[in-house]
């Protein structure tokens, strides 16, 4: 198995094209803040821009993807779990094995299909630039996902892990509130792990 470093250049280049592109969202903040248009914090809907059902539909995508996200990333608090002392823990695992590919490639299209419809039909670049930077970082996760079983080395997964871990703040200066919410979720399920297993372990 390859112990080359080379495989985190991907990561780091997907990270850098997110800080980019969030930094252009500001810089552009920036430049409405003190041309004529007068400020706009980001997400501030736009005086042209209605707050219609069809828009209303995308959003909530982009907000169940979060939720998906979170579940996702979950597999790695069960990922070591096969031996647990809670079978609860253990059938969790097992579910969460068997569904976690699929759940992957359904955020992908669910972020895409949210993603197409803001750029095409309701551009707004306060939101587009920092969505477009979590994009990068999810596909970045996704080829790794996928590359995982036939690249043969042994930095693949970490890179896969932690660009999990970095996707959080993109996503937090993206979509604020419902991403606090969504890794609130995911440290609950660490939670109920540590308190399952614990409570067979201190019951022997």
């Amino acid at each position: 198995m390859s112990k080359s470093r080379k495989a985190w250049i991907p990561a780091g280049l997907a990270c850098l094209a997110a800080i980019l592109l969030i930094a252009y969202s500001y810089h552009l903040q920036d430049a409405r803040h003190f041309g004529t248009g007068g400020p706009r914090m980001p997400g501030e809907p736009r005086p042209d821009a209605g707050d219609n059902t069809l828009k209303g539909f995308f959003t909530t995508l982009g907000t169940i993807s979060l939720y998906l996200g979170a579940l996702t990333f979950s597999w790695y608090w069960f990922r070591k779990k096969a031996k647990s002392p809670s079978r609860l823990v253990r059938m969790s695992r097992t579910l969460l094995y068997a569904v976690h590919k699929w759940m992957g490639w359904s955020l992908l299209l669910l972020i895409g299909i949210h993603g197409a419809y803001f750029v095409i039909a309701d551009w707004n670049p306060d939101k587009a630039y920092s969505g477009l930077g979590a994009f990068a970082m999810l596909l970045a996760i996704a080829g790794y996902g996928y590359l995982i079983r036939t690249v043969r080395n042994k930095w693949m997964r970490s890179a896969h892990r932690w660009l999990g871990v970095a996707w959080v703040p993109i996503l937090l200066l993206h979509a604020g509130g419902s991403t606090v919410i969504a890794v609130l979720v995911c440290l609950g399920l660490f939670g109920m792990v540590w308190l399952l297993e614990r409570r067979i372990v201190v019951a022997e």
